[in-house]
C-alpha cells in the first residue's frame, strides 16, 4: 500500500514484534537491534514463534 521498507524488501510475513508505550524506548530498542548479528535476530524470532507464523492478525 505504502512505499517503504516492506515493499522494497518484499516482506510478506510479520513473524515478530514488540509493543512499547514509549516511542523513545521503542526507538532505542530498534537502534540496538540493528547492530545484532542475524543469528541473534533469528533466535529471538524462534524463541516466541518457532513455526514462523504470520502474526499480523494478532495485532487487532
Amino acid at each position: 500500500m505504502i512505499d517503504g521498507f516492506t515493499k522494497d524488501h518484499d516482506c510478506k510475513l510479520l513473524v515478530w514484534f514488540e509493543a512499547y508505550d514509549d516511542l523513545q524506548e521503542a526507538r532505542h530498542c530498534e537502534l540496538r537491534m540493528k547492530k545484532w548479528k542475524r543469528a541473534w535476530k533469528i533466535e529471538l524470532i524462534e524463541r516466541d514463534n518457532p513455526q514462523w507464523r504470520d502474526l499480523f492478525e494478532t495485532l487487532f
